[in-house]
């Protein structure tokens, strides 16, 4: 397994984290979630990426139980702070300052550590001043709470504003986490440009888009039961985009290409988001071990240009580039 700089910090993390978004406290039981993490650990990965919202909590709980026991300071711990969790009531969302607060000492309490590496605004809060999101963070950091900042899905303009803030507060934003995939590269025209200038790096998720890029689904036929096309609790939402048949007749030309480079395609689709130099780490998740294992050793690949431009001739009819997918809602829509 190899390690990037997460951005411009010193903080080294595994190119490919270990992410338990719609699978812990959800799709699967906790020991299988265990399993996985087990895994993982044995695999080299030493990144894992959760949030409070994942299964209203349970997801971080599930973390800390699997890696209760491990080495602290051989980890890298992440977590996400915005989306409604609890009764949902009026405070129980966004970024403000006593919702930043009382978040960060839920999430330790479950994930079962003194402080997290990494600490992420999960989206944009329109409703809040920036400044006071900012100066909540800070404390956070300051307490010693979180080592780093980040920020997901926030636009280029707004990451450039959270930086000059944390520049004034001599906090830690070091990284962005963004959707990005063969099939969805709305970062590459504006946050790309703007992180790589202000040194900020990209934890990106959903790199076999919620796992179309594996395969598995084919055109004119049903979803295999019990994959995610199929769950009822977020991912059949989720991968609705992609189930088309023109996307999934595009994405079975790539078998040649992955067969070609000695990869499944798994591997070929996380390897090609670690091309991108900008990208600190990949997330995978996973319901199985075995998942794992194969998506795990797309770690330290490099894919020629021939196999790149391969891929684009094939995808590039169907690839979303509009940056302004890149949105974040407002809190009156919850």
């Amino acid at each position: 397994m190899q390690t990037r700089n997460l951005g411009g910090s010193g903080l080294k993390i595994s190119e490919i984290a270990y992410g338990n978004w719609l699978t812990h406290g959800s799709q699967v039981e906790e020991d299988a979630a265990t399993a996985c993490v087990r895994q993982a650990l044995d695999e080299g990965i030493t990144t894992f990426d959760t949030a409070d919202v994942y299964a209203n909590t349970a997801a971080e709980t599930v973390l800390g139980n699997a890696l209760k026991g491990e080495r602290r300071e051989g980890l890298e711990i992440f977590t996400k702070v915005f989306w409604p969790t609890g009764p949902r009531q009026h405070n129980d969302h966004g970024l403000s300052r006593k919702h930043i607060m009382e978040s960060i000492d839920g999430s330790l309490r479950r994930l079962r550590t003194e402080y997290v590496d990494l600490y992420q605004a999960h989206r944009y809060d329109h409703e809040t001043p920036l400044e006071e999101t900012m100066e909540a963070f800070a404390d956070v950091v300051r307490r010693g709470k979180a080592l780093y900042i980040g920020v997901s899905e926030w636009r280029a303009e707004e990451i450039r504003a959270a930086y000059e803030l944390a520049r004034e507060l001599r906090i830690p934003l070091v990284s962005n986490q963004p959707q990005y995939s063969m099939l969805w590269r709305v970062i590459e025209a504006e946050v790309v440009p703007t992180s790589a200038e202000l040194g900020i790096g990209q934890i990106v998720w959903s790199p076999i888009a919620q796992g179309v890029l594996t395969g598995k689904y084919l055109p004119g036929r049903p979803a295999p039961e019990g994959s995610r096309a199929t769950d009822e609790k977020g991912g059949a939402n989720m991968i609705s985009r992609w189930m088309q048949d023109d996307v999934l007749e595009r994405v079975q030309r790539l078998r040649p290409i992955a067969d070609e480079a000695g990869l499944s395609m798994a591997q070929l689709a996380v390897a090609w988001v670690l091309q991108n130099d900008n990208v600190s780490a990949a997330i995978i998740g996973a319901s199985r071990p075995e998942q794992v294992t194969d998506n795990a050793r797309a770690s330290g690949v490099t894919l020629d240009e021939a196999t790149l431009q391969a891929i684009d001739e094939v995808v590039g009819p169907i690839v979303e580039r509009d940056p302004a997918q890149t949105q974040s809602p407002s809190r009156r829509d919850f």
